[in-house]
């Protein structure tokens, strides 16, 4: 039985992703949003925009939640935020870049995100254990490099589940983003 007490807990936290686990990860990570952006692509505009009354307003809103994610982690990762104000800054640039307003249809959103996508590919397939293990300032505290790579992959796939509920809200039909699935479809011996 596993230890549910905080010190088990913080025990376990201290075991880590290697390197060739977050590779994985995040080779899933790409799949299953490429997965998210063809069903999402079926959409008409008014479907992809439309206010469906969630905490992000329509399909799209939560696309771009994603992929601002996806690319203000990289951003953090890669140059870590030394004062408040130059994480305030960062989530500014975020909020900029990543305007609804900016992305009216689908086409928009799928070349902003395979911009992001290219990058944080390159990063993680740059990334090493040695880099894994790095501490890096987060909320007054200090987290390795591998638990944020761990949060941003659970984020997307949290929100890729809400996308599913929308695409059903709205008649249409999402596709399946699940890890097995991945695993299944990628099994020739490259995964």
């Amino acid at each position: 039985m596993q230890d549910t007490s905080r010190e088990g807990i913080i025990a376990w936290a201290r075991i880590t992703m290697t390197s060739d686990d977050i590779h994985l990860l995040y080779e899933y990570d790409r799949w299953a949003n490429r997965r998210v952006l063809k069903a999402a692509s079926t959409l008409s505009v008014e479907q992809f925009t439309r206010d469906l009354g969630g905490s992000f307003r329509s399909v799209r809103d939560m696309l771009l939640h994603i992929v601002g994610g996806e690319w203000i982690w990289l951003a953090y990762w890669k140059n870590p935020p030394t004062t408040l104000a130059s994480l305030s800054n960062l989530k500014t640039q975020r909020d900029a870049v990543f305007n609804p307003d900016a992305f009216p249809e689908h086409n928009a959103v799928q070349l902003k995100w395979m911009e992001v996508e290219v990058e944080l590919a390159e990063f993680v397939n740059r990334v090493t254990n040695e880099d894994l293990a790095t501490m890096l300032p987060f909320r007054g505290t200090r987290i390795k490099l591998t638990h944020l790579m761990q949060h941003l992959a659970n984020h997307s796939t949290y929100h890729r589940g809400q996308l599913a509920l929308a695409m059903r809200q709205l008649g249409a039909e999402p596709l399946a983003t699940d890890f097995h699935v991945f695993l299944v479809e990628n099994s020739s011996g490259a995964v």
